[in-house]
């Protein structure tokens, strides 16, 4: 089993790795939001390039860090999202809502 992770880069940029799915996902939740409540940046990118596996835990998760950032003022944009999470996306008709800059 994959490790899961989230933690804001150098850069300034919040790195999702790992598995994504309800035993993962509370505690996930809980860091990232503190991690862009402590973010000084102006905006933040969320990187899923390091996600293995997603169920729909990782959109929720992804739609979370989006509200949360947007409430510090942060503008939000997501990069790689997985194929699973696109899937999951589209089929949810949220392709939009995430791919805004």
């Amino acid at each position: 089993m994959s490790e899961s992770a989230v933690r804001m880069s150098e850069t300034g940029e919040l790195l999702l790795s790992g598995v994504l799915d309800y035993r993962t996902g509370p505690d996930l939740r809980k860091q990232g939001q503190a991690l862009i409540k402590a973010s000084k940046a102006a905006a933040v990118v969320v990187d899923c390039s390091a996600v293995t596996k997603s169920s729909s835990v990782g959109l929720s998760l992804l739609l979370c860090f989006m509200r949360d950032a947007e409430a510090g003022g942060k503008a939000v944009s997501i990069r790689a999202m997985p194929e699973d999470m696109r899937e999951i996306a589209q089929v949810s008709e949220l392709t939009e809502l995430l791919a805004h800059p």
